[in-house]
């Protein structure tokens, strides 16, 4: 009788193997005559097209949204979505406000408790050498 071993089910852990970026979509919404999509404007005319370039795995997509202040709108993979309104900034602050919804991981705002957040909790805890029986000096 042959020994077979039990095959493995991977769990993927994203940057272990192959990065995912986990924005999967973003809306860019403007105005084509209002003064506060100006800078939006400017920014899709010039910047843009080089952004867009440089990253493939987004899906962008660009649409009027007449009398109504211009909104960046990103969708991740986890299913949520995140939105900021860029009314009156100029190109490259929305430049530098998509790459922000490009690099977030889509997950709400939650305070750090712990520096580390590890899916192995370690069993000893913190070493020092102070803790225990102590270190004579």
């Amino acid at each position: 009788m042959t020994i077979r071993a039990l095959p493995q089910i991977s769990s993927s852990r994203n940057g272990l193997g192959a990065f995912v970026l986990q924005c999967k979509t973003m809306n860019l919404y403007y105005c084509d005559w209002a003064g506060s999509s100006k800078g939006m404007n400017g920014f899709i005319k010039s910047l843009f097209p080089k952004f867009a370039a440089a990253n493939p795995q987004i899906e962008f997509t660009v649409s009027p949204r007449p009398s109504k202040h211009p909104v960046i709108v990103a969708n991740y993979i986890n299913g949520r979505e995140k939105a900021i309104c860029v009314r009156n900034m100029e190109p490259y602050e929305i430049l530098k406000k998509i790459e922000l919804l490009r690099d977030a991981s889509g997950e709400k705002v939650r305070k750090v408790t712990k520096p580390v957040t590890s899916i192995n909790e370690s069993v000893r805890g913190v070493w020092s050498p102070y803790h225990g029986n102590g270190l004579r000096v």
